[in-house]
């Protein structure tokens, strides 16, 4: 499949500047990083919320870490949960299930991101599939989420 149609085309309007990264296939953020040597921190995964008001907002975050939805809920008065998985499927109909690009913006939904990505001179995304990141440098992944809050709002995960 390699990378969705959506993120394609959002991409490539917006003239951003990527590197694919091939790697075997796995169900997870961890997994790819494994699988392609990349440092865990730098690899960004999506989390869908859905709000108290039935708004849906993607928390993106590093693969080592955890979301703290108190946080999320105190610092947007809100009471964010887990958005249902059939939900997700079908937002991200051009995506493997489970391979979501953490760009919101390419599918019309609000984002968040943890202000700890901030900090990385590259990050590695999904591109749809379970196969390929997408190596975006710090000022693309900038631009790509210009429009969105960012936070701290994650916690280490321990394995």
């Amino acid at each position: 499949m390699a990378i969705s149609t959506r993120l394609n085309e959002y991409l490539q309007q917006n003239h951003i500047d990527y590197q694919k990264v091939y790697h075997y296939h796995t169900e997870d953020s961890l997994g790819n990083a494994a699988t392609s040597g990349i440092p865990p921190k730098m690899v960004a995964k999506a989390v869908l919320l859905l709000d108290h008001e039935g708004r849906k907002v993607m928390a993106v975050l590093a693969a080592d870490k955890k979301i703290n939805l108190a946080v999320l809920n105190h610092e947007f008065n809100a009471e964010y949960h887990l958005l249902d998985e059939k939900e997700v499927y079908r937002l991200f109909s051009d995506c493997e299930k489970g391979a979501i690009p953490p760009i919101g913006s390419a599918y019309n939904i609000a984002v968040i991101y943890d202000q700890q990505l901030n900090d990385l001179d590259n990050i590695y995304i999904e591109a749809g599939d379970h196969q390929t990141l997408l190596r975006l440098d710090h000022y693309a992944f900038t631009e790509i989420m210009k429009n969105a809050k960012h936070i701290h709002f994650s916690k280490t995960v321990y394995h």
